[in-house]
């Protein structure tokens, strides 16, 4: 079995501040992908880094230090790494792959957009692009005898049961009806599952983002954008998945929770 955590850790500084270290030593997980790290690999706090003897790999933004950033960790070091992809978005630190024995690994921090503004074109370029770089990246794997696992920040809620107050989010970045259907279009291919929805399809949520505004986390008004997005033969193997969800708000690390998902390989 291998187990699998995805995080937005909203910065791994504050984040080292706030819990992450015991989290990192305590988890079951056997691979941790994190997004919005914010920090290059020297700026992390060595408290994390030491903590559980995870090997780090590491892609900032280039392009805006301090923002976006990406990270894979893993118990051993990987056979390949690879940074990036395409030629606008290869260097904003939002998508980072290794190759692990049968299974290529990405952590995703897909752009969260901003409706009818420059942020939201990009975001819908990034996306574009994005998806075509999918498809390749799932052929190359299938011809190498791989599975592809990208997991990550989608900022994305596919459908109502992703996001606990839909009704007033229809117009919000984030549940566009664009948005929505360019997954809808990246599940039809039949390459690419939700993990979590396919093991969890009738219920609303499991949500991984609160917003620390109001009582957000204490209501459970939350929405499910960190996803499993997998190959199908890697998701057929998938047999849990939840998420870590803090028990109290004053005990979170940051405003995502991570998401796990154990997978029989």
């Amino acid at each position: 079995m291998r187990t699998i955590a995805t995080a937005n850790v909203n910065g791994i500084r504050a984040a080292a501040k706030k819990g992450i270290v015991p989290w990192l030593e305590q988890t079951q997980a056997d691979v941790v992908l994190l997004q919005e790290v914010r920090a290059a690999h020297d700026q992390i706090p060595a408290e994390a880094l030491e903590a559980g003897g995870w090997h780090w790999n590491v892609a900032p933004s280039i392009v805006a230090k301090g923002r976006a950033g990406v990270a894979v960790l893993t118990k051993g070091e990987p056979e390949a790494v690879r940074t990036g992809f395409g030629d606008e978005f290869a260097e904003h630190g939002r998508y980072l792959e290794v190759d692990l024995p049968g299974l290529t690994v990405a952590s995703l921090y897909l752009p969260s957009g901003e409706t009818d503004t420059p942020r939201q074109v990009e975001k819908e370029r990034f996306m574009t692009v994005f998806a075509e770089y999918l498809a390749e990246a799932a052929e190359k794997a299938r011809a190498g005898g791989r599975e592809l696992l990208v997991c990550g920040d989608w900022n994305i809620a596919h459908a109502e049961a992703d996001l606990k107050n839909w009704k007033s989010n229809k117009k919000t970045a984030g549940f566009l009806p664009g948005e929505r259907a360019w997954l809808t279009d990246l599940y039809a291919t039949g390459t690419f599952v939700d993990v979590v929805r396919a093991l969890h399809p009738d219920v609303e949520g499991p949500y991984s983002w609160w917003s620390y505004r109001g009582r957000a986390f204490d209501n459970d008004a939350g929405w499910r954008i960190d996803l499993h997005v997998a190959t199908t033969g890697l998701a057929a193997k998938a047999a849990k998945a939840w998420v870590d969800r803090a028990p109290a708000h004053d005990q979170r690390w940051s405003d995502h929770a991570p998401v796990l998902v154990t997978y029989d390989h």
